[in-house]
């Protein structure tokens, strides 16, 4: 296998298939103004941003004259209402937990996401001692693709940063675990990123949370 210290997981796109569920959050909050994601106006450039960013471009790319802080409130009440009943876990993400667990490593969530949303999600999953340090951007300066949330994670777990793997979905994601000195592995969500996203990210790019393991495995399974 090859050889990490700690595992630092994104979340959204990555261990659980939730960006289809932010983007019914995001399609309802538009549409109770008039608005819609379209061929001109879509969410691609959007993922992997804080919620504070996010809302500010969505402000900006929609016209909508409202403060960014107004509408958290409504997406996030939203998003934690849908999670229990559409959150779908990611194949391979279980397996992959059960592998860091018996082996005592290291590990963290370094999630763009809210912190009341990361909580909710790990609740669901039944993941809450199988990942106890959770992160949010939220309580870092600056959001992916800032290397800030990943730091916080390595600091928090006490390993030097250039001795953790980041697993991510996103590109921004992607550029954050990077540019805090970790090796990335992406798996692209292909909902909103082609594999081709990746190039001069990573060279890093899996198929599944199974291939993953297996490159961690040499092969083997668990």
């Amino acid at each position: 296998m090859t050889n990490f210290n700690a595992i630092i997981f994104d979340m959204d796109g990555l261990l659980v298939d939730s960006e289809r569920v932010w983007a019914d959050a995001e399609t309802r909050l538009l549409a109770a103004r008039g608005k819609a994601y379209d061929a001109d106006h879509t969410r691609d450039d959007l993922i992997g941003l804080r919620i504070d960013e996010f809302l500010d471009r969505l402000c900006a790319t929609f016209n909508i004259d409202e403060s960014p802080e107004s509408l958290y409130d409504e997406l996030i009440g939203d998003m934690l209402q849908l999670i229990p009943d559409e959150l779908v876990t990611k194949p391979g993400a279980t397996e992959i937990l059960e592998y860091v667990q018996l082996r005592n490593l290291p590990c963290a969530i370094a999630s763009s996401s809210p912190q009341s949303v990361i909580e909710a999600v790990v609740a669901s999953q039944g993941w809450t001692e199988a990942l106890p340090v959770r992160v949010s951007a939220e309580s870092v300066g600056r959001g992916k693709p800032a290397p800030d949330v990943y730091l916080e994670a390595a600091r928090r777990l006490g390993i030097a940063p250039g001795h953790a793997l980041a697993l991510e979905d996103s590109p921004n994601g992607a550029r954050a675990a990077v540019a805090a000195g970790m090796t990335c592995y992406a798996v692209p969500d292909l909902f909103h990123s082609p594999v081709t996203a990746f190039e001069g990210i990573t060279p890093y790019v899996f198929d599944s949370l199974h291939t993953v393991l297996a490159q961690l495995t040499g092969g083997r399974s668990g």
